[in-house]
């Protein structure tokens, strides 16, 4: 799964990387959590350029009446997402790119978990796949929300966690985020050559526990195994 992620990179360095017209309002994170606002990058009609919104980590599909179940919806699986009323519908209309620089995951004992960050060997900007959905309260105020899919690890993040979010290459930005693309069997390839082996990871410091905790000191390598403060 995926349950925290990082967006350390300059708000110029994002537009280039996504290819928006306008640099975005963005400040450096350190320890993204669920429910918390995401940069979403999306195009909005088939002759629109991208753009890039804030959205809620935790999708709340269209349908439902209850608000809270965006708070457990962070991560659709890329393996029945096409099939699950929660996800099937934004898969085929409502796709984002998540941008990020690292995320990460906890391995070891339960009560004694070694946080991990992963990014990119080179340090670089990529794109999550994500699905977002649009839904309304009582009061008919809209509520923009976002989850990302997940895939099985690949053999090395597979020491950590069985599972990992799905990247997508960045020649397939424009398919993934084409609206004209309705068709999940068309989308299967370009989240199956997600660049998962160019990944690396070091332990880090037990205070990515606290969501309340976003500065550079959660990128600081440390040793593993070192006792926890939470």
């Amino acid at each position: 799964m995926c349950g925290r992620f990082t967006l350390s990179a300059s708000p110029e360095a994002v537009a280039e990387h996504f290819d928006l017209h306008e640099v975005p309002q963005l400040s450096p994170r350190f320890n993204i959590a669920p429910t918390q606002a995401v940069a979403n990058v999306y195009v909005p009609g088939p002759t629109s350029a991208r753009v890039l919104e804030p959205r809620g980590w935790g999708l709340i599909p269209s349908w439902t009446q209850d608000e809270g179940l965006g708070n457990r919806q962070i991560n659709a699986r890329v393996e029945t997402a096409a099939e699950k009323p929660t996800f099937r519908d934004a898969l085929r209309r409502r796709r984002c790119l998540i941008p990020a620089d690292g995320f990460y995951e906890w391995s070891g004992p339960s009560l004694s978990k070694q946080p991990y960050h992963i990014g990119l060997a080179d340090g670089a900007l990529f794109g999550f796949a994500g699905l977002w959905e649009s839904w309304r309260d009582s009061s008919g105020r809209a509520i923009e929300t976002c989850a990302i899919l997940t895939t099985a690890a690949n053999p090395r993040l597979a020491e950590l966690h069985q599972r990992m979010p799905v990247i997508v290459d960045p020649d397939q930005y424009g398919r993934w985020l084409d609206p004209a693309i309705e068709d999940p069997s068309q989308l299967w390839p370009l989240v199956a050559s997600c660049r998962s082996e160019a990944l690396r990871f070091h332990p880090v410091g037990f205070q990515v526990n606290d969501v309340g905790c976003d500065d550079p000191s959660c990128l600081q390598a440390v040793a593993e195994s070192q006792p926890s403060l939470f």
